[in-house]
């Protein structure tokens, strides 16, 4: 007789927990792009060193989330 625990390695696996995985890896992908386009587009002046330091920090923060 079953005492209500049960083994999860004999449910079927589901695509979800891998499905949100790849979706916020995605947006972040995007967001990242995005961020650093948008630089390059209102900050046009900004040297190369600066534009790789905003875009490491975005990312730095980006992934605390």
């Amino acid at each position: 007789m079953s005492d209500g625990n049960f083994n999860r390695s004999l449910l079927p696996s589901t695509p979800y927990r891998s499905g949100v995985k790849t979706g916020k890896a995605l947006a972040n992908a995007h967001a990242q792009q995005v961020f650093a386009s948008l630089l390059q587009e209102e900050f046009p002046n900004l040297d190369a060193a600066t534009l790789n330091r905003l875009s490491d920090e975005f990312k730095r923060r980006i992934h605390t989330l």
